[in-house]
């Protein structure tokens, strides 16, 4: 017998192919998503009314919205920055320069200056 051939004797066993990375998956942690309730959701459409009067000038804009998880139910929110290049009133999505569309019933908050106006009243 060769030398490999007699290590390779005591190399570890692993019976339960994939137990570990099951266990993983079981831990990690997922968010269930918020509904927003009526005045959150009109101050929402507020801002999206902005946003579409501004379109033109691709305002920056920091979008936070929920991102439903592949595996389990639930899902993360995730927010991300840029300049506003779409908002789709027909599949209901709005579009950063750099990024994928998102469903506009998963946003949870949309911040730019240009809400500044809500703030005054």
């Amino acid at each position: 017998m060769s030398n490999n051939d007699r290590a390779a004797q005591f190399l570890p066993f692993a019976a339960l192919t994939g137990y570990e990375d099951a266990i993983k998956e079981t831990g990690r942690i997922v968010k269930e998503k918020i509904i927003l309730g009526l005045e959150d959701r009109e101050l929402l459409n507020q801002k999206l009314s902005i946003l579409k009067a501004h379109l033109r000038k691709r305002p920056p804009l920091q979008i936070t919205y929920f991102k439903k998880d592949e595996k389990k139910d639930g899902g993360t929110y995730i927010t991300d920055e840029g300049l506003l290049r779409s908002i789709d009133e027909v599949e209901k999505t709005i579009t950063l320069v750099d990024g994928d569309p998102i469903a506009i019933i998963d946003i949870y908050d949309l911040e730019s200056e240009l809400f500044s106006i809500l703030e005054a009243i």
